[in-house]
């Protein structure tokens, strides 16, 4: 099936959020919106907008107009089995004990590694991308320090591959949660295909907004590999789910934007314990004042 693309720029992350939430309500419904930094220091945003037929053109050039941006450019998306090429394309990743790989490359697991099978689909973290692999480098780093806290929970959970990382190594209960529904259908895939559906529940919801993590609150460890802004906004909610001994593992953070984040999470009661660049990406690991 051919899709479609239509993609701009304007000054300011504030301002892009406020044009990706706009745009949800434009017709022909989107399939699907992103807003990505554009990491040349210029200060700009893109903001991405898919579609399964095509758009409206001038609907998105009054958009642009209205919020300051470039206008739209619109591309035809030809089909593609992209979960093919994305099998061919990504290699396993060696993350201390972890290693992440697909069915494909099933037979090069080392004897004494922690195999985790995400197979190439439409959710977040296959380990390749520097906040997956920071976030599984820095619980690797943790539980060599002995750490050992049962109670954990992955917020922002894409493929569940945090969520599974920890329930290999600590005792649980692991609860995994996404705003996404096409993740969490994806996570719980990738937990059968794990054998850890007794150790990793999946659930759909907004920050700490299932009834499941409010059950097993306080956690002695949470993840939260999402972006600087929920991050921040989260913040107070991480505080009072984790318990007072407990760590949070941060990511999706730009380097630039580390600082910042730490000061916030400071604010709430936190100390920065490890901080883990990787390229452009920090991984935060705050415990628990």
């Amino acid at each position: 099936m051919t899709t479609y693309s239509a993609l701009t720029t304007l000054t300011g992350e504030d301002a892009a959020y406020r044009m990706a939430e706009a745009l949800e309500a434009l017709l022909p419904e989107p399939t699907g919106i992103g807003v990505f930094e554009v990491e040349d220091g210029s200060g700009l945003w893109e903001v991405g907008v898919y579609f399964t037929e095509a758009p409206d053109a001038g609907a998105l050039a009054v958009f642009s107009a209205l919020h300051d941006a470039k206008p739209f450019t619109i591309s035809e998306i030809p089909e593609q089995d992209w979960v093919s090429k994305v099998q061919r394309e990504l290699a396993p990743v060696v993350a201390g004990r972890f290693f992440v790989h697909g069915a494909h490359d099933a037979d090069k697991v080392p004897d004494d590694a922690i195999a985790l099978l995400i197979e190439a689909q439409m959710a977040f973290g296959t380990g390749h991308h520097g906040t997956t692999l920071g976030c599984l480098r820095v619980l690797d780093g943790l539980i060599a320090d002995g750490f050992a806290g049962p109670k954990v929970a992955d917020i922002g959970c894409g493929t569940a591959v945090l969520a599974m990382a920890a329930a290999h190594v600590l005792p649980g209960p692991i609860i995994a949660s996404d705003i996404d529904p096409v993740a969490v259908e994806v996570a719980q895939s990738n937990v059968a295909a794990n054998g850890l559906a007794k150790r990793v529940q999946c659930f759909t919801a907004a920050g700490f907004g299932a009834k499941a993590l409010a059950d097993h609150a306080p956690f002695d460890l949470i993840f939260a590999n999402i972006l600087k802004p929920p991050l921040i906004g989260l913040a107070p909610e991480m505080a009072a789910n984790v318990a007072d001994d407990g760590y949070v593992i941060l990511s999706g953070i730009l380097n630039e934007q580390a600082d910042e984040v730490v000061r916030i999470y400071s604010q709430n009661g936190f100390n920065l314990v490890e901080s883990v660049q990787i390229v452009d990406w920090t991984t935060l690991l705050m415990g628990r004042n």
